[in-house]
């Protein structure tokens, strides 16, 4: 089985291929890196839905993966996602991709176009949680990251099954559904979504728990077969 990995950033990328132990062998990609530890092509794809779509996109078409993960550090909702946990994706949601109106927020799909979440299958979701005891959940998308109480009080309103935002999963589920190959996100809390407190994020403990993450569903990967590659979440 091989998986593409995207990542935002080289120091999130290099927190997955430690998971497996060798130096990992680099290969050129136009723009970027694959590094390939095991069955793992790990790319890092830069910040945002836009540059991690393209990045993966560009990626789907050089080779053939049988699984995409949108995998990285983020934020976390309490109680269910604090500080150090990991969060994995029932659905990958784009949770500011619409139109604001004077009722309030209204989502893409409501406007009479687009979409605004995938589904992960069901089977892997539920082995990547147990595997590694993360929270299974909604795992947001936005393009600003949440820095108040109001700010985070709309979201778990609007998705109250969240467990985590981030900013590039959706774009990289949008590529990976283009090109016919399922996807999962996976993410490690370096910080409880809500008032911004830098001074509060664990972002050294965040890439520790993604490396072990990674330790744990390695194995998870290699077992999961072809018929659970067409059992989609709901």
């Amino acid at each position: 089985m091989r998986v593409l990995v995207v990542t935002a950033v080289p120091v999130e990328r290099d927190a997955v291929t430690r998971a497996y132990g060798d130096e990992p062998a680099v290969h050129p990609l136009r723009g970027a890196e694959i590094h390939r530890a095991g069955p793992l092509d790990v790319l890092a794809g830069g910040v945002g839905p836009a540059a991690s779509a393209a990045s993966t996109a560009f990626a789907l078409a050089a080779d053939r993966y049988d699984l995409v993960i949108s995998a990285g550090i983020g934020g976390g909702f309490a109680p269910v996602a604090p500080v150090g946990s990991l969060a994995v994706s029932r659905r990958v949601v784009a949770a500011d991709l619409g139109a604001e109106t004077s009722a309030g927020f209204v989502p893409v799909t409501e406007l009479g176009f687009g979409r605004a979440a995938h589904l992960p299958p069901r089977s892997l979701v539920r082995a990547a949680a147990e595997a590694t005891g993360a929270a299974a959940g909604d795992i947001l998308t936005v393009s600003t990251v949440t820095g108040t109480a109001d700010r985070t009080a709309a979201l778990l309103a609007a998705h109250p099954q969240a467990v985590a935002e981030a900013m590039e999963g959706f774009g990289v589920a949008e590529a990976a559904d283009l090109a016919g190959v399922p996807v999962l996100e996976l993410r490690a809390v370096s910080n409880t979504v809500g008032p911004r407190d830098r001074d509060a994020w664990r972002i050294g403990d965040a890439l520790t728990a993604l490396t072990e993450a990674f330790g744990k569903l390695i194995p998870v990967l290699e077992g999961w077969t072809r018929h659970d590659r067409d059992d989609t979440a709901g």
